[in-house]
């Protein structure tokens, strides 16, 4: 069986390669609306469920298609990929000095069928000053990240004081357990 990572992102290239198990990357033009009545993990499972129906249609016998979603959950609200480099200081001035949570979500679809699952990892962040905000998004531009951020660049290094959970859930991927579900597909 061939494995064929629906994402463009970079940091879930990086990760799937360290597994040694050969696989290519396609990009999935989907929806990633969802319904209002949705809340936490079940955000991202809709999605990299929507991903993958978006992809079926060229899916054969022999391939295991990924697709994954990542959010962040701060008080009973998502924060997405922000709009903007405003958008993006409202994010990190949200997490300054609060605990929030990564939800990301993988789906595992072949012609038989889908199975996903949802990780969850806690986050706190030191409070922030202005300062150390304005640089981050200035220098790293952190448009296409959930929650504006990359816990693998400079916001990582200097807010992150505790997480609960997968380091790799909150880059986007939580591989551990990808890998899990992978060895059940005999790989």
């Amino acid at each position: 069986m061939k494995i064929i990572l629906g994402s463009q992102s970079p940091r879930r290239r990086e990760l799937m390669s360290g597994l040694d198990i050969p696989f290519r990357t396609v990009s999935i033009d989907a929806d990633e609306s969802f319904p209002p009545d949705l809340s936490a993990g079940d955000i991202p499972v809709y999605i990299s469920r929507g991903k993958a129906e978006a992809y079926l249609p060229q899916l054969q016998q022999d391939e295991l298609l990924i697709t994954a979603d990542t959010i962040v959950w701060l008080d009973g609200r998502m924060l997405g990929k922000p709009a903007n480099t405003e958008e993006a200081r409202r994010m990190i001035h949200l997490l300054s000095g609060h605990t929030h949570q990564v939800y990301t979500a993988v789906t595992f679809t072949t012609l038989n069928g889908s199975q996903s699952l949802v990780d969850c990892t806690d986050v706190t962040f030191r409070t922030l000053t202005d300062a150390e905000i304005d640089y981050y998004v200035e220098t790293y531009r952190p448009l296409d990240k959930a929650g504006a951020y990359g816990v693998q660049e400079y916001i990582g290094y200097i807010a992150v004081t505790a997480m609960h959970g997968s380091y790799f859930n909150v880059m986007g991927f939580p591989i551990a357990k990808v890998y899990d579900i992978l060895k059940q597909f005999g790989f």
